[in-house]
């Protein structure tokens, strides 16, 4: 195996970063091709970057946030933060006591590892099912989770979902969504309700995720549970700083729709051109994508790799030959390997489909020739 622990994981991620850094000092921005849905980005004035300091910031940003985030998110109040993982942990460490349970449905298995790793944290037992019959919620419950659109873009049944806010709100326990892309791909490609809506007591997205804002948490919902995960936030520094504060303003400003829906018309157009090549790709809301299982079923060749490894090898080859980023090569310990070809970034409306679909598929052809040599493929994401 190559990639073995988190160290491997963040050692693989610095590679990438590295690599990225070279792409753009020799070939310039232009030779790089962001497909992983997460691009992210910052909008912001030189009058705007001017109000940046540690106290002007908030008070100029946060509350246009406020009434900016209710829009996209609902709720009462929005809260932002560093992270979206910083927001679910500050979650449970307010609302989750020790040796209680947090119960999770969500559409597809597994959960973002943010999730069980927090309940870890403050002792409590955990629980996460994608069967609906198999979901209960036990005595001693302190929080349900639902998670709105998984790693892998598959997207909660909304029957199921209003069912498992019900359930919960029949004992009094309060929900958490984790939204962090559904937030945008549940209501646009779906014409699903905002989590708030639908009854949800806390809500939080993922500011970088199918819209051009930073890497960063907003947190919505009710006014009492926000000001008690607030506190833990700011105990604990997970709180978004000034510049991020203003670059999901922006980035809220900014969000059009009109990319998810060409996205979603343009995915079929590629998955036809991979699937005369390949079996094993499917689609997704906004893009295709070919799981670890799947890359190794179109791997002919005896091997040692496990089929994370072959993913994480391919995103390489895919960087280093293409310059195509996904979410393999550059995601963060615990994420989903899954291999994801999203088209509503930015730049994915500059790829012609039939030169991406050569350039996926020279790169299997490589991965193919070089799996038989393990240390090879070491070199490649080392």
């Amino acid at each position: 195996m190559i990639i073995n622990n988190s160290l491997d994981e963040v050692k693989k991620r610095e590679k990438a970063l590295s690599i990225i850094k070279g792409i753009v000092e020799e070939d310039g921005r232009s030779s790089l091709f962001d497909l992983t849905g997460l691009s992210g980005g910052f909008i912001a004035s030189p009058s705007e970057i001017s109000l940046l300091e540690t106290y002007v910031g908030p008070a100029i940003f946060e509350e246009e946030l406020q009434e900016v985030g209710k829009g996209h998110m609902g709720g009462e109040k929005i809260l932002p933060l560093n992270r979206t993982s910083s927001g679910i942990l500050a979650t449970i460490l307010a609302l989750v006591s020790k040796d209680s349970y947090v119960v999770h449905y969500l559409a597809k298995l597994p959960a973002h590892p943010s999730i069980p790793r927090s309940c870890s944290l403050v002792g409590a037992n955990y629980f996460e099912t994608d069967v609906f019959e198999e979901f209960s919620i036990p005595e001693n419950t302190s929080l349900v989770i639902v998670t709105g659109s998984t790693m892998d873009h598959t997207v909660i049944d909304e029957d199921e979902f209003r069912k498992v806010i019900e359930m919960a709100h029949e004992r009094n326990i309060p929900v958490m969504v984790d939204d962090a892309s559904g937030a945008r791909l549940r209501t646009v490609v779906f014409n699903q309700p905002k989590a708030c809506d639908l009854g949800a007591d806390i809500a939080i997205t993922s500011t970088d995720k199918l819209m051009p804002g930073p890497r960063g948490g907003l947190m919505a919902g009710r006014e009492d549970l926000i000001d008690e995960i607030k506190v833990k936030v700011n105990q604990f520094g997970l709180e978004a700083q000034p510049p991020l504060v203003l670059a999901m303003l922006n980035g809220i400003k900014n969000f059009d729709e009109t990319n998810l829906v060409n996205s979603f018309s343009r995915k079929d157009e590629l998955f036809e051109l991979l699937s005369s090549k390949f079996t094993n790709f499917k689609t997704t809301p906004t893009g295709v994508m070919i799981t670890p299982e799947g890359l190794a079923d179109e791997i002919n060749a005896e091997h040692d790799l496990s089929d994370n490894d072959l993913a994480f090898v391919l995103s390489f080859i895919l960087l280093k030959e293409h310059g195509i980023i996904t979410i393999p090569a550059v995601s963060m310990p615990g994420a989903s390997a899954t291999i994801r070809f999203d088209l509503s970034t930015n730049d994915a409306f500059n790829l012609n489909l039939n030169d991406l679909c050569k350039k996926i598929e020279s790169s299997i052809n490589k991965l193919q020739e070089v799996v038989i040599n393990e240390d090879e493929c070491r070199e490649i994401v080392f």
